[in-house]
C-alpha cells in the first residue's frame, strides 16, 4: 500500500517492484519435488536485479490448522550465520509466504517502538504469582490459544500491561517486536497463502494483482532465466497422455 494516489518512481519503486517480482517469481519455484532453498535463491536474485536486498532474519514457514509456525520454513535470505535445512515440497503443503526486500542492507534492528503483539508459548508452563498477570493469562488461553493477539484486544488494559510483563518473564508469550531499516532507507513487503496440490500450485490468499504501471524504476528483471521463470503460469503437473500411455503399455 502506498499513501496516495500519484505514481511512484526513484528507491520507493525500487523497492516494490523487486518486493513484487521476487513474491511472484517465489510462487513459481514452490512445486512438488522442488525446494526450499531454490526458493530463497530465486527472491535474493531478483532483488539484486533493482539493487536491492532480501531482508534476513525472514522465515515462510509451512502451516497447519492453528500452527502459523511450522518446523519447515523457508528463509528469506540465506546468510553464513543464518541458514535452515533443506526440505522438499509435497502435495498438502501449506505455505505462508513472506517476502521482504529492502533498499538497505536488509539488516533490521528492533525498534524503539514498544511491542504490542504476542503469541501464546504452548510448550511454557509456570503458576503466575501476580492475580492481575493470572488473569490476563485466562484470557489469553481463552480468546487466543495458538494465534497472536494484540493487547489492545484485551478486555482488561490494565491487567494486559501487568501480565505481559510477568508472562514474558517466565517465556510464556513469544513477542512479535517492531523491527526497522537505517533511517532513509525502504521496505517493501509482500504476503500470500500457497498451496500445493497434487496437480497444481495455487495462491489462496493473498493473490491480487498489483498495477506496475504506476510504479517507474530505472531497474527492472534482466535476467533471463528469471524473465522466463516470471513468464510462466503457476506450477501444474502435465496430464498423461490416453493414447501414448497405451502405446507405452503395448510395448
Amino acid at each position: 500500500m502506498v499513501v496516495g494516489n500519484g505514481p511512484v518512481a526513484g528507491r520507493k519503486a525500487d523497492v516494490i517492484l523487486a518486493a513484487w517480482n521476487a513474491f511472484q517469481a517465489a510462487q513459481r519455484k514452490i512445486a512438488e519435488a522442488a525446494t526450499n532453498n531454490s526458493v530463497t535463491e530465486v527472491i535474493q536474485k531478483v532483488a539484486e536485479q533493482f539493487q536491492c536486498n532480501a531482508v534476513e532474519g525472514v522465515l515462510s514457514h509451512k502451516v497447519k490448522r492453528h500452527i502459523i509456525d511450522g518446523n519447515e520454513v523457508i528463509i528469506n535470505k540465506a546468510t553464513s550465520t543464518q541458514q535452515v535445512a533443506e526440505w522438499e515440497f509435497t502435495p498438502g503443503d501449506i505455505i505462508g509466504l513472506d517476502v521482504f526486500v529492502s533498499t538497505g542492507e536488509g539488516k533490521p534492528r528492533e525498534d524503539t517502538s514498544r511491542c504490542t503483539v504476542y503469541k501464546r508459548e504452548l510448550d511454557q508452563v509456570y503458576n503466575l504469582k501476580m492475580k492481575s498477570a493470572r488473569e490476563f493469562f485466562v484470557e489469553v488461553n481463552k480468546r487466543f490459544p495458538t494465534l497472536p493477539f494484540s493487547i489492545r484486544a484485551m478486555q482488561n488494559q490494565v491487567a494486559a500491561k501487568v501480565g505481559v510483563r510477568e508472562c514474558i518473564n517466565h517465556d510464556m508469550l513469544v513477542p512479535y517486536p517492531v523491527l526497522s531499516e537505517r533511517e532513509g532507507e525502504f521496505v517493501a513487503e509482500f504476503k500470500a497463502t500457497i498451496v500445493v496440490q497434487p496437480r497444481s500450485t495455487a495462491v489462496i490468499a493473498g493473490g491480487a494483482a498489483l498495477d506496475t504501471s504506476k510504479y517507474t524504476s530505472e531497474h527492472s528483471v534482466t535476467d533471463e532465466d528469471l524473465k522466463t521463470l516470471l513468464a510462466q503460469d503457476l506450477w501444474k503437473k502435465q496430464k498423461k497422455n490416453a493414447a501414448g500411455a497405451a502405446a507405452t503399455t503395448s510395448q
